[in-house]
């Protein structure tokens, strides 16, 4: 069993930033990606940004510029910075990764106030 345990979230300015953070722990035997997805209220469950394990990313148009993910394959964790942020970033963010399936954390908030 795969347990992923978000943080990091919470109320900030539009224009500021956050760094989330997400611990991948239990049976995993390898990892082939990481990355956050997100869904605001009355949206669909959207990709925001994802990592290969060779490094390589994709990021949703909307945050392109201003969200970097990052990696750190020693401990399974996987990073979100998130910087000028927006209103319409406002949502829960999910870390997910795939490795022989798809598995997923519970989420952590994060509201950007106007």
């Amino acid at each position: 069993q795969v347990q992923l345990v978000e943080s990091g979230g919470g109320l900030v300015q539009a224009g500021g930033s956050l760094r989330l953070s997400c611990a991948a722990s239990g049976s995993i035997f390898s990892i082939n990606v990481m990355g956050w997805q997100r869904q605001a209220p009355g949206k669909q469950r959207e990709l925001v940004a994802s990592m290969t394990n060779i490094g390589i990313t994709y990021y949703a148009d909307s945050v392109k510029g201003r969200f970097t993910i990052s990696r750190d394959n020693g401990k399974n964790m996987v990073y979100l910075d998130m910087n000028n942020l927006k209103p319409e970033d406002t949502a829960i963010y999910y870390c997910y990764i795939i490795g022989g399936r798809l598995d997923t954390g519970q989420g952590t908030q994060v509201t950007v106030s106007s």
